[in-house]
């Protein structure tokens, strides 16, 4: 087949005197491209400040972008992972999509990712030599009632949780409302203004058995929902088993991200007897889906 010409030619030289920072888009929670939650996670953070790097997060408008930097401890790379608006310790999602790029440069079916909130373990599976599926290892996470439910509730237009609010903090403090079914999750229209005044990652969730699905809300931290939500994953298979709706080391699988167009699942388990929590798990397939390289102006 005869190759065709290019629609322009390929530019030269437009990034003048400056350095060129390399960096990698991954759709997270999905094999598909263009599905999933998004991240970008630029392999060499060291030439960037605080404050530029939360600039390239809101350039970028990822609910994540992660910078790589070499570890303070035994792991493979420390990673600083910012929202459009803040810096988090620790994320799901550019947990698992930085376990992609890292597993693919090092050729590793197990990475040590540093994070803020520790060292997360990510074993890596491969499917005809290509990364396919990761899960990786999560604190367990502490929990307490939330104290404003009234006011989640009436952001949120619904009357009440079939379990009781509670928050659980695995780096975010995610709080978790159960509501009669999957069509009730999808009618949500929440008051982002009223949610954002929360400050906290609000979890909507139905289901049953293995089957969940969720929309998770965060306008404080320039997410007003985002498609595919790691760090949440692992806490609302704790909670389930806490309550009993499911048994501990059941494997459930989490949709979430259709309202906006993302599809994604995401799979959790956790393993403990009543309130004590041995191991959570979170799992799910990541695709690497462009590079692309950073300029900034040479001194």
């Amino acid at each position: 087949m005869t190759a065709q010409p290019e629609v322009i030619p390929q530019l030269a030289g437009w990034h003048g005197p400056a350095a060129l920072h390399p960096f990698y888009v991954c759709d997270v929670f999905t094999p598909t491209p263009l599905q999933g939650n998004q991240l970008g996670v630029f392999t060499d953070g060291r030439a960037f400040r605080p404050a530029e790097m939360q600039r390239l997060a809101r350039e970028l408008n990822f609910a994540e972008t992660v910078f790589l930097f070499p570890p303070h401890h035994q792991a493979d790379a420390r990673m600083r992972i910012f929202t459009p608006r803040a810096e988090l310790p620790f994320a799901g999602h550019p947990v698992l999509g930085t376990a992609f790029v890292v597993a693919a440069a090092l050729g590793a079916d197990r990475v040590l990712l540093e994070t803020g909130a520790g060292v997360v373990p990510v074993a890596l599976q491969r499917e005809a030599g290509r990364l396919s599926f990761g899960w990786m290892q999560q604190q367990v996470p502490k929990w307490a009632p939330f104290g404003r439910e009234r006011e989640l509730l009436a952001a949120l237009g619904v009357e009440s949780s079939l379990l009781p609010a509670e928050q659980y903090v695995n780096g975010p403090p995610h709080v978790y409302i159960e509501l009669a079914s999957e069509a009730a999750v999808a009618a949500l229209r929440p008051d982002m203004d009223a949610i954002a005044a929360l400050e906290v990652p609000v979890n909507c969730y139905a289901g049953a058995g293995l089957r969940w699905k969720t929309r998770m809300f965060y306008p404080a931290a320039g997410v007003p929902e985002d498609p595919a939500t790691g760090s949440a994953a692992g806490p609302l298979a704790v909670h389930l088993a806490r309550h009993g709706r499911i048994s501990y080391g059941d494997q459930i699988q989490i949709r979430q991200g259709d309202e906006i167009g993302r599809p994604s699942v995401l799979h959790a388990k956790a393993t403990g007897v009543g309130d004590r929590i041995d191991s959570v798990e979170v799992g799910g397939a990541a695709v690497i889906v462009a590079a692309g390289q950073y300029r900034t102006t040479l001194n």
